[in-house]
């Protein structure tokens, strides 16, 4: 190759774009690939929308709903009152007058909490590890598997049951923690062998070809493609710590001295003949039918935003890809040459 080939092939190399984009175009760009683009997908999936506005009504309850609606105390009507019979009590009232529906209201907030805390826990430290062990392999993997197969090996149920009769956490954020102490390992050896598969394919090894750090690798080419199962997962793990702390409070393992909780409500109603009196089954099914309408917001959420972390569809919803012709031709620039 002579000089001008050289620098021929340099100046290609160096080439940049000829319009630069300022700070604020930048940002706004940002914001509307990040934020905007997959909102609108979000919200053009019917799951989604449903799994939004059950989502929401449970996060409007938590932080409206307390303050609305008055906190449960004995004798606010009488006892056992069916359910819609009165605006005062429209899901009726318990064996001592409790309103059954502030009983509702107020449990949501440690239990969004929980579901919170758990969830998070989970899926950040099975994605951490996972994606750790996975990328990087070698001596790395083995030490990291390792430990991680000695916390599959630990029982889950007992292991949570232990801690909480000794630690007698009342934090919700510490309940879902411990509701969750080893429910990140299996999560995380799944995501390592998803990660071993994508870390072979052609565009990550491109990726590595320029130069890009090993972050900015895993940003970009390893997250977005493993996201919609770590979004499946975390739903999963917060369904578990709804139906845990539910349990646990059922069967009094963690203590429950003035908190409402649906688990204590589900025990109460239980031991107050739910079952077996139809005067008391109001009592019983209101705190079983709202722990399904969760459960069922949150499975139709993740449903819904699988679609959110593919880079193709995000560009398609984007307003800042060029659109094209009506007759299906991309439209071109005034500086292009026809």
């Amino acid at each position: 190759m002579d000089s001008v080939d050289i620098l021929e092939s340099s100046e290609a190399i160096e080439t940049v774009a000829e319009e630069t984009l300022s700070r604020r175009e930048r940002w706004v760009l940002t914001i509307e690939r990040g934020v905007l683009a997959p909102a609108r997908i979000v919200w053009a999936d019917l799951r989604a929308r449903v799994g939004i506005i059950i989502l929401s009504l449970f996060v409007a309850m938590g932080v409206i709903g307390t303050r609305i609606v008055d906190e449960p105390r004995t004798n606010q009507g009488e006892r056992l009152e069916p359910a819609f019979q009165s605006f005062a009590h429209p899901l009726g009232t318990d064996s001592v007058g409790r309103d059954v529906l502030g009983q509702i209201v107020h449990a949501t907030p440690n239990m969004l909490l929980m579901i919170l805390a758990g969830g998070v826990f989970t899926t950040v430290m099975a994605t951490a590890v996972g994606t750790t062990s996975g990328y990087l392999g070698g001596s790395t993997d083995r030490a990291i598997m390792s430990v991680t197969d000695i916390a599959m090996t630990i029982p889950g149920l007992p292991l949570v049951v232990i801690l909480a009769a000794a630690l007698t956490p009342t934090n919700p954020l510490v309940i879902g923690v411990i509701l969750t102490i080893n429910a990140w390992a299996g999560l995380a050896r799944a995501i390592r062998s998803q990660v071993l598969t994508i870390r072979r394919s052609s565009y990550v090894e491109a990726s590595k070809a320029m130069g890009m750090s090993t972050m900015s690798v895993v940003r970009r080419d390893i997250l977005p493609n493993i996201m919609p199962y770590v979004l499946i997962n975390f739903v999963t793990a917060a369904r578990n710590v709804i139906f845990a702390s539910v349990g646990l409070y059922f069967i009094g393992v963690l203590p429950y001295d003035n908190i409402v909780n649906w688990g204590v409500m589900i025990d109460l109603a239980y031991q107050g003949g739910g079952l077996q009196s139809m005067e008391a089954a109001h009592w019983l099914f209101a705190p079983l039918i709202t722990i399904t309408l969760l459960s069922f917001g949150l499975i139709m959420f993740a449903q819904g935003t699988d679609r959110m972390f593919n880079p193709r569809v995000r560009a398609r919803h984007s307003t800042t890809t060029k659109t094209s012709d009506d007759d299906g031709a991309p439209s071109a620039s005034p500086g292009d040459n026809v």
